[in-house]
């Protein structure tokens, strides 16, 4: 068996990520994707430190209440092709409350590692612009439960809609086959893992974080 030498931070991984080939234009695009509730977003944050401040592109932020999924189109033209190009992306967000895109957009600068952290941020459709997909290893009930009680009983109807739709998703179009990485958070911080589609040298070793 194939043993990996332990490592006690995220630092680690952030030095293998930031090793890899540029995937996007100059941008190494880094895919955190998983199950709604699996703690993408807090992870995310935790690694973008651990890269010294890298940008966290949110899927949220394309995503609509009337296309939970359909987001794909907006990313590519207003955030991955300027990226490709080595110029700055502008984008205006979508307003979760208003149900509306904001009137200001936002400025993404092309940097050597950018996040993209959402469910289905690892989808086919951007697959080819991402340097690495990492899958928060979460199953997809212990995420929706977790998710549920983080939102509260106000948020429960949104649920209803949204738990068939990420389940035709991901069997539409799943995401962790591809994941080169798996996260697994555990009490005493996060164990990185090989995921199904690593192979040879390329693949981070497990340590806890």
């Amino acid at each position: 068996m194939r043993t990996y030498p332990p490592v006690g931070s995220l630092d680690a991984l952030a030095r293998r990520l930031r090793a890899l080939p540029p995937s996007c234009g100059p941008v190494r695009l880094v895919a955190v994707d998983g199950h709604a509730g699996s703690g993408k977003t807090t992870f995310a944050g935790r690694l973008a430190e651990a890269l010294g401040g890298a940008p966290i592109l949110h899927t949220d932020d394309f995503a609509t209440h009337e296309e939970l999924f359909g987001w794909a189109g907006r990313l590519r033209s207003e955030v991955l092709a300027p990226l490709a190009r080595g110029t700055a992306a502008h984008y205006a967000p979508y307003d979760w409350v208003e149900r509306r895109f904001a009137t200001t957009r936002r400025r993404l600068d092309p940097a050597p590692v950018v996040l993209l952290e959402g469910v289905g941020s690892g989808r086919r459709a951007v697959r080819p612009r991402l340097a690495r997909l990492l899958w928060m290893d979460l199953p997809e009930r212990d995420s929706w439960r977790r998710g549920q009680l983080r939102d509260g009983p106000e948020l429960s109807t949104f649920w209803d809609g949204w738990l068939p739709a990420e389940r035709a998703h991901f069997a539409a179009d799943p995401s962790r086959p591809y994941a080169g990485t798996l996260v697994l958070q555990r009490k005493e911080g996060y164990e990185v893992l090989p995921g199904p589609a690593a192979n040879g040298g390329d693949a981070p070793w497990p340590h806890t974080a």
